[in-house]
C-alpha cells in the first residue's frame, strides 16, 4: 500500500483535481479579504492557488497578479474563469512545484494560504522564499490551518500532525531583524466545514 508521504506531490494533486469535477466554491478566502482589501493594489504573488478564486479576487480590486500552482488542470480551471470573468489580462497563472522552481522577482504582495499538504512539501523552505519575494515595503500574507476541522473524526486524525502557531511561523521564517517586518495580530478564521475552505488560521503580514 502505497502511504500519502510517499506518493509523488505532483501526481497527487494532479489525481485530486483531474478525477473530480471543481473543488472549491469559487469564492476568495474571508481572511485575505479582510487582511487585502486595504492595501494598495499592485503586483501579487500567490502561492497554491487551485482553481484561482483568490487570485481572481485581487485581481479583480486592481492587482497584477502571479498565480502558481502544481496541478496544471486546476491551473486551467484557474485560467478559464479569469476569462470569464474578463480578468484574463490581471492575472498570470504558472505551473511550478515550489519544492523545485520558485517564481522570479519581487511582489507587493506575496499569500500563501493553506500552504499544507498530505503529501511532502519543505513547507519551511518555500515560505522563507515566499518572505524574500516581498518587494520593500510589501506585504506578506501566511494563512494555515491550526487544527483539525470539527467535523472530523479521530481515524482521520493522524497523531503525528503538528499544527502552526504564529510564533512557531515566524520563528521558522527567520525573518530579517526588526525594521523590516511588522508581524500583525494572530487572527482565526470561522471553524471548517466538509464544504468549504475555511478553518481555525493564524495570519502574518508584514512590511
Amino acid at each position: 500500500m502505497t502511504t500519502p508521504d510517499r506518493i509523488e506531490p505532483a501526481r497527487f494533486w494532479e489525481d485530486r483535481y483531474r478525477t473530480c469535477g471543481r473543488i472549491w466554491s469559487g469564492q476568495p478566502n474571508e481572511l485575505l479579504v479582510r487582511e487585502a482589501a486595504n492595501l494598495a493594489p499592485g503586483s501579487a504573488l500567490e502561492l497554491g492557488c487551485g482553481e484561482g478564486a483568490d487570485a481572481l479576487w485581487l485581481a479583480s480590486w486592481g492587482w497584477q497578479v502571479t498565480a502558481v500552482d502544481i496541478s496544471t488542470t486546476a491551473l486551467r480551471r484557474a485560467a478559464a474563469r479569469a476569462i470569464e470573468l474578463g480578468l484574463s489580462g490581471q492575472v498570470t497563472f504558472q505551473h511550478h512545484d515550489l519544492g523545485q522552481t520558485f517564481p522570479g522577482g519581487g511582489f507587493d504582495l506575496v499569500a500563501a494560504l493553506y500552504l499544507q499538504s498530505p503529501v511532502a512539501l519543505d513547507q519551511t523552505a518555500i515560505l522563507r522564499l515566499a518572505a524574500r519575494a516581498v518587494a520593500p515595503g510589501g506585504a506578506l500574507i501566511i494563512v494555515m490551518h491550526a487544527g483539525w476541522p470539527t467535523w472530523s473524526t479521530a481515524a482521520q486524525q493522524p497523531p503525528d500532525v503538528v499544527f502552526p502557531t504564529l510564533e512557531g511561523l515566524l520563528t521558522a521564517l527567520a525573518l530579517p531583524p526588526p525594521g523590516r517586518w511588522t508581524p500583525s495580530p494572530a487572527s482565526s478564521g470561522p471553524p471548517p466545514h466538509p464544504g468549504g475552505a475555511q478553518a481555525p488560521a493564524p495570519t502574518m503580514c508584514g512590511d
